[in-house]
């Protein structure tokens, strides 16, 4: 199996638990990646597992692009889950 072929799986489980974070009640769970990504691209920027400063940028802003998509994606998901919940209590009370 080629490297990059697990390095795939990796990543979409990383977006899967974004996503679930980002589901949560707390708004503020789906921060948890973000940060972590920042911290550990920076460290990597320090210690020159990153070689320049252009590709450190590019890397951030394309993984914090696809963690806030999922951000987006989970927090609307919530919205719409607790719509729905809303609106079957009201049609229960009104029986």
């Amino acid at each position: 199996m080629d490297f990059s072929f697990y390095r795939v799986f990796i990543i979409a489980g990383i977006l899967a638990v974004q996503f679930f974070l980002s589901t949560r009640n707390n708004k503020y769970w789906g921060l948890f990646l973000p940060v972590a990504y920042i911290v550990s691209l920076t460290w990597m920027l320090i210690t020159n597992h990153i070689d320049s400063a252009i590709s450190y940028s590019l890397i951030l802003i394309l993984g914090l692009l696809f963690l806030i998509a999922e951000w987006v994606g989970g927090r609307k998901y919530l919205v719409e889950k607790q719509k729905k919940e809303l609106e079957k209590m009201e049609i229960h009370d009104m029986r």
